[in-house]
């Protein structure tokens, strides 16, 4: 990665949060530019539109399903559908539905939206600590993986997650993610098509013995999730450490020493921790809002006490959100010279004809459904993310991953998942109490009452139900009408095993899931999980 481009970046979103008017009037004026002419463009009137009024009046809110026809049009050959040139490559993402997304990726947004946006997330980690990304020998990169199998559309396009792009297919040669390009990284073509399960192993025993700086886990759940995979795989490591092999296969000189090394932490310590075998370890890129906010202090213990945790940038596969500037955990600065943004109060339903806000009018400690334009062909679309509002930047909102467009409601309530993350961590710190992971749902019955299953990260704290009880009350005033009259039940804090996420994590590896796609769910829409989940549950509080 150059930091040429990272600084570049960096200055260009600087000097946009003063001005976040002109910013995003400029970049509508490019957009509706560059693809007017296109069938979306013709269809809604854009070569006539000139302001974000007009563009609500032409174009209604829709989400990517919405959009599909369109995308269809584009995925079976036909050009100029929703944009100047054609879609490169489509992104891929599971969702809160699980159905596939494809999102058109083009060379114009590649190169005016998504590497620009990429480079200036690592600029607080390159002003901290100067060469850290840029020496690619001592980068573990668990994000990113353009080596890993892609799916392909029905006409042979690539398939893939964000994590799996080659920037090369865009004429990026330049543009390889930290870590990628280390002499040591990649896995050998005879193990390439390995499964998930067996391609995450052989990341981290070709790491295991490097002397690993920095992170990139973006995804916390693999950050949380490799001291586990350490703790069940380091006698395999050691092997095929000592005999210089990978999955059983030659591939470096022995290294008897280093695997001793190993043994030795493992019989001292129980186990094997990032920390042990990357002591001058500095830094882990990662998200850390929602659910992960209250895991992750405890994580980062495990690989090091010196070890400092940078926030990864807001987005989805359908575009970016917010990029970090500074050393603020809490949130990062939309990111104005990427997307036209508007946004919905997500206080209630998202529909084609919500009125919209603009970013200087958005209301700090305030939940938003997030809609947004930009170059590479999405116009008005609804992202199934919540944002909070939790600071500004100059003129420009700061804004923080609250959760997933999902609701639940046993009496009216409409309980989101953003308040029983802001619940369920004032409840914590009402109780001391310290969790690993946590899931909820809405069980089956009369009267309906709200479950949440936690693994503690110490000992359970049987306080923590009515705790959260209350919080819920407070911060879903509907929640706390249906406690009232009754229609609710208090809620239910089912403890379960210390390892329960990191199996049900380890389950859909192995079931072919990328890593990078098993995300935290607040709320389990799965009950085949929530029973294995819940299976090995020592108590109940």
């Amino acid at each position: 990665m150059e930091a040429a481009r990272v600084q570049a970046a960096h200055r260009r979103l600087l000097d946009s949060l003063d001005r976040p008017e002109e910013t995003q009037r400029e970049l509508l004026a490019r957009i509706l530019e560059h693809n007017a002419g296109t069938a979306f463009g013709h269809e809604h009137g854009l070569a006539g539109v000139r302001s974000v009024d007009e563009l609500r009046r032409a174009v209604p809110i829709r989400t990517h399903e919405a959009l599909m026809p369109w995308i269809e049009r584009a995925m079976d050959g036909e050009h100029r559908v929703l944009t100047a040139d054609d879609p490169v490559v489509y992104f891929s993402s599971s969702g809160s539905t699980g159905r596939e997304k494809h999102i058109p990726v083009t060379r114009t947004y590649m190169r005016e939206t998504f590497l620009p946006f990429y480079h200036a997330a690592f600029a607080p980690l390159l002003g901290t600590l100067p060469g850290s990304a840029t020496a690619p020998d001592g980068v573990l990169n668990l994000w990113q993986d353009p080596t890993a199998p892609a799916a392909r559309t029905r006409r042979g396009q690539p398939h893939i997650g964000s994590s799996q792009v080659d920037y090369r297919r865009f004429g990026e040669d330049s543009a390889v993610g930290p870590g990628n390009d280390a002499s040591w990284s990649r896995i050998p073509e005879a193990l390439a098509s390995a499964d998930p399960w067996e391609r995450a192993y052989f990341k981290l025993r070709l790491a295991a013995a490097q002397d690993i700086r920095v992170v990139i886990g973006i995804n916390p759940a693999m950050v949380a999730a490799l001291p586990y995979q350490l703790r069940t795989s380091w006698p395999r490591l050691v092997e095929d450490i000592r005999a210089g092999t990978l999955g059983g296969r030659p591939h470096t000189s022995p290294d008897p020493e280093r695997a001793d090394e190993i043994a030795r932490y493992a019989a001292t310590f129980g186990t094997v921790l990032p920390q042990h075998l990357w002591p001058r370890l500095t830094a882990v890129l990662v998200w850390n809002s929602a659910l992960a906010s209250l895991y992750l202090p405890r994580v980062r213990e495990t690989y090091g006490p010196g070890v400092q945790l940078f926030a990864a940038p807001v987005a989805s596969c359908e575009g970016p959100a917010a990029v970090p500037v500074d050393r603020h955990l809490g949130g990062a600065p939309l990111y104005l010279p990427g997307c036209v943004y508007e946004f919905v109060p997500a206080d209630g339903p998202l529909s084609a004809d919500s009125e919209t806000l603009l970013p200087t009018e958005l209301e700090e400690g305030a939940d938003y459904h997030l809609v947004l334009s930009h170059i590479g062909g999405l116009y008005r679309c609804a992202v199934n993310d919540v944002v909070r509002v939790v600071g500004r930047v100059g003129r420009t909102p700061r804004v923080a991953y609250a959760g997933r467009n999902v609701v639940r409601s046993a009496a009216g309530e409409r309980l989101s998942e953003a308040v029983v993350v802001r619940a369920l961590g004032a409840a914590c710190q009402d109780t001391g109490a310290e969790i690993r992971n946590a899931t909820c749902r809405l069980a089956p019955g009369r009267p309906g009452r709200y479950q949440v299953a936690v693994a503690f990260a110490g000992p359970p704290v049987a306080d923590l139900a009515g705790a959260l009880d209350a919080r819920l009350a407070r911060h879903c005033p509907g929640y706390g009408a249906g406690r009232r009259s009754g229609r609710i039940a208090p809620v239910e804090v089912i403890t379960v095993h210390e390892d329960a996420f990191l199996r049900e994590w380890e389950r859909a590896v192995r079931g072919g899931q990328r890593p990078p796609r098993v995300k935290d769910r607040v709320f389990q829409p799965s009950d085949d999980a929530w029973a294995r989940i819940t299976s090995t549950r020592p108590q109940a509080a």
